[in-house]
């Protein structure tokens, strides 16, 4: 896909996701942005964008509400003209201990990383079709693509995580015909979370074979490769430095 002209919407389009917008806005895209919270940040990278001489939105979104899930898509559509790409960034990543589990820390986890993943490309996939094809990139974990949890107390996010990889598989095949491809990519250590201590920071460092941290570019280099693809589709990319080999 030459990205020249398209319209990419990134849910959870911070940190990260920041890195992303950027990266699509150089090729050619037009780029809306979700939040939460960080206001800020999105409005920054949103203007950041136009400065490229692309459009680019900031949306503030609920997307543990199915109609802002839809609302969302379509609002992307309606104010940048179309949508081809779709990134599901948004996530919640929360530590529980197994016996303090509720319903409620369940359908947080599940609402956000997993269903809003589908509903929104679900909701995307008309205007995608309209324009004759489409990409669609889930962020999963590098965790849940090894096939086994390693954490205790993240049994919610593995499980999410988990999900959004079949979800991956599976829209990939529903979708070929409509020449929509679905990947999805699964970093490992990329960005420490807030709060992540020095020597935990080192820790994960020496634990990963290449011996760093990977930095937010590396995902939007794998973003890139899997909206410009023409024939990928249904596939999961692990972008963990090895991670998963030791």
């Amino acid at each position: 896909m030459d990205l020249t002209g398209t319209t990419a919407l990134i849910t959870g389009g911070t940190r990260i996701g920041a890195s992303v917008a950027l990266a699509l806005a150089t090729r050619g895209a037009n780029v809306a942005l979700t939040y939460a919270r960080s206001r800020d940040e999105a409005e920054a990278t949103a203007t950041r964008i136009r400065q490229l001489g692309r459009s680019s939105i900031a949306l503030h979104a609920d997307l543990s509400d199915p109609a802002q899930c839809q609302a969302t898509v379509d609002k992307t559509a309606q104010q940048l003209g179309r949508l081809d790409i779709l990134i599901n960034m948004a996530s919640i990543y929360t530590s529980h201990p197994f016996d303090s589990v509720t319903l409620a820390h369940w359908n947080e986890a599940l609402d956000v990383d997993l269903r809003a993943s589908f509903l929104c490309a679900q909701a995307a996939v008309p205007h995608m079709r309209r324009q004759g094809g489409g990409r669609i990139v889930n962020v999963s974990d590098w965790v849940a693509a090894s096939g086994r949890p390693r954490y205790p107390g993240y049994l919610l996010y593995y499980v999410a995580k988990a999900g959004v990889i079949a979800l991956g598989e599976a829209l990939a095949l529903e979708l070929a015909a409509d020449q929509i491809l679905v990947n999805t990519i699964a970093p490992g250590p990329i960005a420490a979370p807030p709060g992540t201590s020095d020597e935990e920071i080192q820790a994960i460092a020496t634990a990963t074979p290449l011996g760093r941290w990977g930095g937010a570019d590396e995902i939007a280099k794998a973003v890139l490769l899997l909206v410009e693809t023409d024939f990928i589709t249904g596939e999961t990319i692990r972008v963990d430095g090895g991670r998963h080999v030791k």
